[in-house]
């Protein structure tokens, strides 16, 4: 993706020979390069230590998930920053075909959950919903089995078939998923130690493996069911 514009630290480019290689292709491509004053970016900049080189980019959500997607992430009321960033990179790196954020979600793009993401943001298709229960209506109405993820009471992912089409639906990180949302069923992670539970984006990152996993394992030239 394109930047719309690049702002790049006082002489940073001419010391560091990657940045200024970054800002010549972007230029090349059509953005648009601003060279600021000494001290501006430290000053405008939402990190204590920011990088020499700041980017305008243009929103990258999309109307729906994606036709035929076979693992969608669904956030309901997930607000820390960190965590949404998080469930991001972890969708992107195990092959989700969507993130979809719902209800109270944090914003996307809020800046902390954009350098969480890790550049993930950029990669796997994000949509922005409304009512959890709405969403989930329709992609249960897209054929995609929903399931919630808990902290007691839910299947063992293991055990899960994911190579069913799949919304895989992540909830609050201290009350866990809204009451009242049309589930076809509960899957959880057992725990061997004395933690109560994961961090929701570690959660994330267990569930989603776990179908790449199973995807992976599948014969060759096997069909998956649907």
């Amino acid at each position: 993706m394109v930047p719309e514009s690049l702002y790049v630290a006082a002489g940073a480019a001419d010391v560091d020979a990657g940045l200024a290689e970054v800002v010549r292709l972007a230029h090349d491509a059509g953005a648009r390069v601003f060279e600021l004053a000494p001290g501006v970016v430290e000053r405008v900049a939402a990190t204590v230590t920011p990088q020499p080189l700041l980017g305008v980019f243009p929103m990258v959500d999309v109307p729906w998930v994606p036709e035929g997607a076979d693992l969608v992430v669904v956030m309901a009321d997930v607000r820390d920053p960190g965590n949404a960033g998080t469930v991001l990179r972890s969708a992107d790196a195990s092959g989700a075909s969507a993130v979809v954020c719902c209800g109270g979600t944090v914003d996307p793009y809020n800046p902390k959950t954009v350098r969480a993401s890790a550049g993930s943001l950029f990669h796997v298709p994000v949509v922005l919903a409304g009512a959890t229960a709405t969403a989930l209506g329709a992609l249960g109405a897209a054929g995609l089995r929903r399931l919630g993820a808990v902290v007691s009471g839910g299947e063992d992912y293991a055990a899960v078939d994911w190579s069913v089409p799949t919304a895989l639906v992540l909830g609050n990180e201290a009350w866990g998923l809204p009451a009242g949302l049309p589930l076809d069923g509960l899957v959880g992670i057992a725990m061997a130690g004395r933690a109560e539970s994961l961090n929701v984006g570690m959660a994330c990152a267990v569930l989603c493996f776990e179908a790449l996993r199973q995807r992976r394992s599948a014969p060759r030239g096997s069909t998956m069911q649907r």
